[in-house]
């Protein structure tokens, strides 16, 4: 009885976010089947197996899978090259059985090593993305697929910007508006943010149908054509929607080829999977922690039956996470409702959601990237320093005009850089002003001193005057690299006699190994000043 309250309460509490997720998923499934040369229906296949298979299985509470415009370029060269998408199917087969492998063998720790700043940096890149490509759609103007993961994804179009002011639609200017207050309404006024049931991406959208409708039937110029509406494909009969579903060609297994394809889609679709999961699990408000172990192996049982039937590979995916969870979903169940919600819409309703303007759902989207890229989350890097916002700042300006995954390359090389910096800094190295002005100097080792620290140590020993007195400490350090002990070793036994500087080595052990537990720490000598 409890385990049965417990489910409908969480189906009360997600169906909203379900909804919103829902209503994004839908265009970017269709726009990104298109944009990858996939029939549409291979879009929705990819999303509802997203969203009710991996989101049973994964344990993340909100992240979202389905189709990924990151894979956009490597399906439509696969299927272009392969000439089939039946054998292309095969490779998605393939990639599903890969990513199950490497859940085995948990790769997935993998994502422990994606720094904050960077995961934060591809967040905000993509909220940008999603807020200029949906201008487009909000002035009526749907020159481009939606989701795409950069700006400039397909070149950029020096006329690009006098086609969108002469393509403006002053219907789809009204709608997006009245969409925008509609969901600023919700959010904020306390009276409709307690009528959950009733989200205001629902209201939104049936006002955005309601209002074209109106614009139709007074035969207003302001009516919306079919180019800027949902166009999702609408069986007459069940022979048109046997044939709108393809299944793989098996001979495709027997391709070197396709095999390529697998592994290369297995990849790419793995590693922007835990960048998804890492991002998602700082959105979710309980800081829950996503086993992205468990995560590669529903991806991979996901791609394995998409692909059986008819799908596209698929990833958890960022645009349509975020908005799970800025509609306040706190569980999976909101991401398995929103492919429950494709499903059945896709088989009894099509024809109703061919009715929903562009410019509507831009709306939504306009928002949650809003939220993802805030001025305070620049303000709150900028506040941090410089080691944490040139990492932050280049992660952004890379995903948005390279992509996702070239982006967080470079957000990760800068953040590597900075931490070998730091590595070999200020703990390690007294400048030779310093050493002039002291008769006495204290040398206090880390934790760990690795050979990144060499340099600066050898520098600092360098610059001892003589006749002074040294005192390197080492009662913190756990670890210390054998160049760097032979070093000091030197420099005590031989420099220092030769010019007459006392040494004195504290806490160091008899030999350091990594990995080593802790010896009892004791005090050696070296060599002392004769008086």
């Amino acid at each position: 009885m409890k385990k049965a309250k417990s489910l409908y309460g969480g189906i009360k509490e997600n169906f909203p976010s379900g909804l919103v997720v829902f209503l994004v998923a839908l265009p970017l499934c269709l726009g990104i089947a298109l944009a990858s040369g996939a029939p549409p229906l291979s879009g929705i296949i990819a999303g509802i197996v997203g969203g009710l298979v991996v989101g049973y299985l994964s344990n993340s509470n909100i992240s979202v899978t389905g189709p990924a415009a990151g894979l956009t370029a490597i399906v439509l060269t696969a299927i272009t090259d392969l000439g089939a998408f039946e054998l292309f199917l095969c490779a998605g087969i393939i990639a599903g059985l890969i990513q199950l492998a490497l859940g085995f063998m948990r790769a997935g720790s993998i994502s422990n090593y994606f720094p904050n700043n960077v995961i934060e940096g591809m967040l905000a890149g993509i909220g940008i993305i999603i807020l200029l490509k949906q201008i487009p759609h909000a002035l009526g103007f749907d020159k481009d697929f939606q989701g795409n993961e950069s700006l400039f994804g397909n070149g950029f179009n020096p006329d690009y910007f006098s086609e969108l002011l002469a393509g403006i639609h002053p219907g789809a200017i009204i709608v997006t508006l009245t969409s925008l207050a509609i969901l600023l309404a919700w959010d904020r006024i306390p009276a409709l943010k307690k009528m959950k049931m009733i989200p205001g991406a629902l209201v939104a959208v049936a006002s955005g149908i309601l209002l074209n409708y109106l614009f139709k039937i007074s035969g207003s110029s302001l009516a919306i054509s079919s180019d800027h509406l949902v166009s999702l494909p609408v069986p007459q009969s069940i022979s048109d929607f046997k044939n709108m579903v393809l299944f793989p060609d098996l001979q495709g297994f027997l391709n070197p080829k396709v095999w390529i394809v697998g592994a290369t889609i297995a990849i790419v679709a793995s590693i922007e999977t835990l960048l998804c999961i890492e991002a998602s699990d700082r959105l979710d408000s309980h800081r829950r922690i996503t086993d992205t172990n468990l995560e590669l192996r529903a991806q991979g049982i996901g791609n394995l039956i998409s692909s059986a039937i008819g799908g596209l590979p698929m990833t958890s995916v960022v645009v349509r996470s975020s908005a799970n969870a800025n509609a306040g979903a706190t569980s999976k169940i909101s991401t398995m409702m929103h492919g429950g919600m494709l499903l059945i819409c896709v088989l009894s309703i099509p024809f109703v959601l061919n009715l929903i303007p562009l410019a509507t759902l831009a709306a939504v989207l306009i928002l949650v990237g809003y939220k993802l890229a805030k001025p305070s989350v620049i303000a709150h890097f900028w506040q941090k320093g410089k080691y944490q916002f040139i990492p932050f700042i280049a992660t952004i300006i890379a995903v948005v005009f390279l992509d996702l995954l070239k982006g967080v390359g470079i957000g990760l090389l800068i953040s590597v850089f900075y931490i070998l910096q730091g590595n070999m800094k200020r703990a390690y190295y007294i400048s030779r002003e310093e050493l002039d002005d002291a008769d006495e100097i204290t040398i206090r080792l880390a934790e760990e001193v690795s050979f990144l620290n060499k340099a600066a140590i050898k520098k600092t020993l360098k610059n001892v005057k003589p006749n002074s007195i040294v005192t390197i400490d080492a009662r913190s350090t756990s670890y210390i690299a054998t160049d760097i002990v032979e070093m000091i070793q030197d420099f005590a036994n031989i420099r220092a006699k030769e010019e007459d500087i006392e040494v004195r080595l504290i806490g160091f052990k008899t030999s350091y190994r990594e990995y080593e537990e802790d010896q009892d720490s004791h005090v050696v000598i070296a060599h002392r000043r004769a008086m």
